[in-house]
């Protein structure tokens, strides 16, 4: 065996080379591989943790940080991978004290620790002191990626200034991250100004730009055969574990409210909203490596079940607010997996939203979806096309699958709230508690694209945005308008 704390390049660049390559479960096995032979190096646990970040893994993220700390306390590259996950894991005011004590020390990568920071206290909403740290200025101001957080700045005095410079850094950046970022967040500022055609000529730059073509065919293929297996009338699977009990999942497209429904809920003592969750994807995952999804799910071992069940809770616990008994996972992928959720944690409890499908359509095109695993957000027709696929898989799974479900529409919750919400614990399973009723009152930071939306009272200012983009629809919308 090597040395303790030694360095073992060959091995750690093998990791680095999958994590490049986008082959994070492969990194992750070989990196556990790794930590467990040399569970003295800090380098094995920072590129563990880098690994497990991309797939949603966060909080097995920040313990294989958090393990590589007590080797190395100090370790610049851990202390920044722990702020980073304590901020997706909503703690914010944790991740910026932890950061700026990083910085103070002048690290290595105190212009990464700088964007972290930078980025922490925007989404915590602490403006003074982003405005301070960016008039501080340093090494990281000179990165192309600062114009973002210097726009956000001078928006706070200087409007149209701040708009001018995002829009001109989404033209001109060849970062397409960059480009997205700047390039999204002045079209939400020139629809907020009613400069409607200007917002959506940006998003239609910006998406033809940085957006790679994107293949509905697997989602489309996917579907029908759920649907092939729905249609025979009867259950082709039973549970094969007890797990589910406790757990809670949103099943709707994104933009479609679900980011409001979650703050409502998370307000309850209840119950504690655990955001966009990989954790169901990873069952999904799990299923599809071992032959199962979604024919042979009826084959599933009770061991198998229990495993993906028991990885399923670990992260969600750990994301789960002290003293609640239920976890709400707001995930939009589970609409396409319920049958996968249904025989890994039978007993979950399930509220679907929709909403107009012209709103919600128009503000996915407008917003910054991941490139890659959301690229139909790039065109309206392909989003047509995939929310009339969940418009059908959905209600024909809850039903066959017999489902604790309660179905919402985003235009009533938002009307009718108390009603509303009322049917919805009821599904959960918890008592009607008025607090949920001042969603706006959470002081959780919300990480989603509605984070801005969720810090208002419940309004209605949001129903019928479509109608301002009446342009782009054409008479295809007219049946699922």
């Amino acid at each position: 065996m090597k040395p303790a704390g030694s360095i073992q390049p060959a091995e750690l660049a093998q990791v680095e080379l999958l994590i490049t390559q986008q082959r994070f479960a492969d990194a992750v096995l070989l990196g556990e591989k790794f930590v467990a032979r040399y569970p003295r190096n800090p380098d094995g646990y920072a590129a563990l943790a880098r690994a497990m970040i991309p797939t949603g893994r966060l909080a097995r993220a920040g313990d294989a940080a958090e393990r590589g700390l007590r080797v190395a306390p100090d370790n610049a590259q851990l202390n920044l991978l722990k702020g980073i996950v304590e901020h997706r894991l909503g703690q914010s005011a944790r991740a910026i004290e932890r950061l700026r004590a990083l910085i103070e020390r002048k690290p290595t990568n105190q212009v990464e620790a700088s964007f972290a920071l930078a980025e922490a206290l925007h989404r915590a909403g602490r403006k003074d002191e982003l405005d301070e740290f960016v008039k501080r200025g340093g090494a990281w101001i000179q990165d192309e990626r600062a114009a973002v957080f210097t726009a956000r700045s001078t928006l706070r005095f200087d409007r149209a200034k701040a708009i001018e410079q995002l829009e001109s850094t989404a033209r001109a950046a060849r970062n397409p991250l960059l480009k997205r970022i700047a390039g999204f967040e002045a079209v939400r500022l020139l629809d907020q100004d009613a400069r409607f055609r200007e917002a959506f000529d940006l998003a239609s730059f910006v998406h033809k730009e940085t957006t790679p073509p994107f293949d509905a065919g697997a989602i489309d293929a996917d579907v029908a055969e759920q649907l092939r297996l729905i249609q025979k009338g009867r259950a082709w699977f039973s549970p094969k574990s007890t797990a589910g009990e406790g757990t809670a999942f949103v099943v709707g497209m994104p933009r479609s409210g679900t980011t409001l429904l979650e703050q409502m809920l998370d307000r309850h003592p209840l119950v504690g909203g655990i955001g966009e969750y990989e954790g169901a994807f990873a069952i999904h995952e799990g299923l599809v490596g071992l032959g199962l999804w979604p024919a042979q799910l009826r084959d599933l071992k009770p061991v198998d079940a229990q495993r993906l069940a028991a990885e399923y809770l670990q992260g969600a616990l750990a994301r789960r607010r002290a003293g609640t008994e239920i976890t709400f996972d707001k995930t939009l992928h589970v609409w396409r997996m319920l049958p996968a959720i249904a025989a890994v944690l039978p007993g979950a409890a399930f509220v679907r939203i929709t909403r107009d499908p012209r709103d919600t359509a128009i503000s996915m095109f407008l917003s910054n979806f991941h490139p890659r695993s959301w690229g139909f957000t790039s065109s309206l027709a392909s989003i047509r096309r995939v929310i009339e696929l969940e418009r059908k898989i959905v209600p024909a799974a809850i039903e066959l699958l017999n489902l604790r479900a309660a179905s919402v529409v985003y235009e009533e919750l938002v009307d009718h709230p108390e009603r509303e919400i009322r049917r919805v614990l009821d599904a959960i399973g918890v008592p009607f508690d008025p607090i949920v009723l001042a969603p706006e009152a959470n002081a959780r930071t919300v990480l989603t694209l509605s984070y801005e939306q969720v810090r208002r009272p419940i309004n209605r200012s949001s129903i019928g945005r479509w109608k301002n983009y009446e342009f782009a629809f054409d008479a295809a919308w007219d049946a699922i308008g």
